[in-house]
């Protein structure tokens, strides 16, 4: 088993390709890899509570660690209170912990 950090920075409202995050993560999981996605930037935008993220939260329900950047999430003020539920707010030392621990990572 492989343990994959999936980082997207790019918001599905400007940027017609983050199915292809989402796609690989669900795919990672199914063939029994470790994988996190973790949202960053404008990535984090779909996490708010009210914003379309069926595809996050399916990901979340099917064993990815869906992780959104703290820093991120407070800039363009999302508290972690309001946000979809298997979501959860992490600080940018994730990434850190996850190379170190020889995570395969791909930046979207």
């Amino acid at each position: 088993m492989a343990s994959y950090l999936l980082i997207e920075s790019r918001d599905p409202y400007s940027s017609g390709d983050n199915e292809f995050c989402l796609d690989l993560a669900r795919r990672l999981v199914a063939a029994g890899d470790k994988v996190t996605l973790f949202l960053v930037q404008n990535g984090v935008q779909p996490a708010r509570s009210g914003a379309e993220a069926a595809g996050l939260v399916a990901l979340a329900q099917d064993g990815v660690d869906v992780v959104a950047d703290e820093f991120s999430l407070r800039e363009r003020g999302i508290a972690p209170g309001r946000m979809h539920p298997g979501i959860r707010p992490s600080p940018l030392e994730v990434v850190i912990d996850r190379l170190a621990e020889g995570c395969k990572v791909i930046w979207h």
